[in-house]
């Protein structure tokens, strides 16, 4: 990585609170920008403008708010809040700013152009609530450019209180950039400082130019999912990083979680057995047109309590399993969490696909110790509509490994094809009933290949 240059070397002290980030931004003699905001007001050009001294900062902010004016100045033929569209800003405001400053100041300063087009909440809340930021700077004067992109999904629930929260991150990435990025930790931070998940998630960060040459951003991303700052990372069969909504919106979906520290044969055979039985529901519980799509998700937080695998393993897994669809890393533990965050997405059919051992863990009292409700709770939460349990059977010696210290809870038949299916499996106690109700409802559904 490249280093900050000495202009731009962090202050002495460090800053904490917006107001103070901005005004440092300001009394910094090398820093001379755009801000151009659509949709969630001008919030972030509203810290710098109100902090002071911002004629040393800033060479225009703009606010090109109805759709044909803005396509009017960056170009038809994107969506108003979508990547093409914060990318085309900064092509137009950066190249704009070079075209008329280049000659007067440009051997001394530093340019930048920052840029958002954000959907906050409707009247109705019925909308979807996120954004792109982004922002193209020079790491010295002089220098070619440098760009940091990323996507938001905004949490709070009034628009006012969102406008305010796209301020604080707006202002921190144009601290960051200039004053924090000599590392991932010091820069996420930085990003992040005064926000919390509750407000806000960064579920895409994509960094470009010479002041991060030699870096992988989706290693930061994955920094970001264990900060706290999202749920989950979401990389299309490219192994790229994009927003969630990409891969899910609106489509129906078979989800298989696991560890997969290796590529199995059964894992395709359980996928294709998925989707052959989704098949053969699709008349009766979707209105879609679109392709079913396997996802393969992994947790930070297993819970079997065993630790996570490192970054670069998770990266190197990810190569491997997106020749069967795209990856989710995620930070929930438990499926109910994970369908919830699904269902944000779509409103298509959600097909849990697990293997016989993993249906044994999820009909487990003890799986849900964290929920007043308990099972009935964390069942509930997780077989909501349209979403079901389908269970593909396993062979008899790994299921009797994989349930080893379980297995005084039940009895088990054995079947003539060496397999153990969901319906050999004999619980006992009073999870029996439930098991037996869940099948008879249709929530959870045994398949084969």
């Amino acid at each position: 990585m490249i280093d900050p240059s000495p202009e731009t070397a962090s202050p002495v002290a460090p800053v904490q609170d917006t107001h103070a980030k901005a005004l440092a931004i300001n009394l910094n003699t090398h820093l001379y920008g755009t801000f151009a905001e659509i949709g969630a007001g001008q919030e972030v050009a509203r810290w710098f403008l109100t902090v002071g001294a911002a004629s040393g900062t800033i060479a225009q902010t703009i606010c090109a708010y109805d759709k044909t004016f803005s396509d009017r100045t960056y170009g038809a033929g994107t969506r108003y809040v979508s990547r093409e569209r914060a990318v085309a800003m900064l092509d137009h405001e950066y190249g704009l700013l070079l075209s008329r400053l280049s000659e007067s100041r440009g051997a001394q300063s530093q340019f930048f152009a920052f840029a958002d087009s954000i959907a906050t909440r409707n009247f109705k809340g019925d909308n979807e609530q996120h954004g792109w930021l982004g922002l193209r700077f020079q790491s010295a004067a002089g220098s070619a450019p440098s760009d940091i992109l990323l996507h938001v999904t905004l949490r709070e629930p009034s628009q006012r209180m969102q406008q305010e929260t796209i301020g604080v991150l707006g202002v921190n990435l144009v601290y960051a950039a200039f004053f924090q990025r000599g590392s991932m930790e010091g820069f996420l931070a930085g990003l992040f400082e005064g926000l919390t998940i509750d407000r806000i998630e960064i579920d895409l960060i994509e960094l470009s130019g010479p002041a991060f040459e030699g870096i992988d951003a989706r290693l930061w991303c994955l920094g970001a999912l264990r900060r706290g700052m999202c749920r989950a990372v979401t990389f299309d069969q490219t192994t790229k990083v994009v927003e969630p909504a990409a891969v899910l919106r609106k489509r129906p979906l078979i989800v298989e979680r696991g560890k997969f520290e290796s590529q199995a044969p059964y894992q395709k055979a359980m996928l294709d057995a998925a989707l052959k039985q989704l098949q053969t529901e699709s008349a009766t519980v979707t209105k879609s047109d679109r392709t079913p799509v396997c996802i393969l998700e992994m947790t930070l937080d297993p819970a079997d309590g065993t630790s996570p695998a490192a970054d670069e393993q998770l990266l190197a897994r990810v190569g491997r399993l997106v020749v069967l669809g795209p990856v989710i890393i995620s930070a929930f533990s438990k499926y109910y969490l994970l369908v919830h965050f699904l269902k944000r997405h779509t409103g298509e059919p959600i097909r849990m696909v697990v293997g016989v051992a993993n249906l044994v863990q999820i009909l487990h009292h003890g799986f849900y110790a964290e929920l007043p409700g308990s099972i009935f709770e964390g069942l509930a939460r997780m077989l909501v509509a349209n979403v079901k349990l389908y269970v593909y059977p396993m062979p008899a010696k790994l299921f009797y490994e994989a349930i080893a210290s379980r297995s005084g809870d039940m009895t088990v038949n054995t079947s003539p094809d060496g397999l153990v299916h969901a319906d050999d499996v004999v619980l006992h106690g009073s999870v029996a009933h439930l098991y037996r109700y869940l099948r008879e409802e249709g929530c959870i559904v045994p398949i084969q290949g």
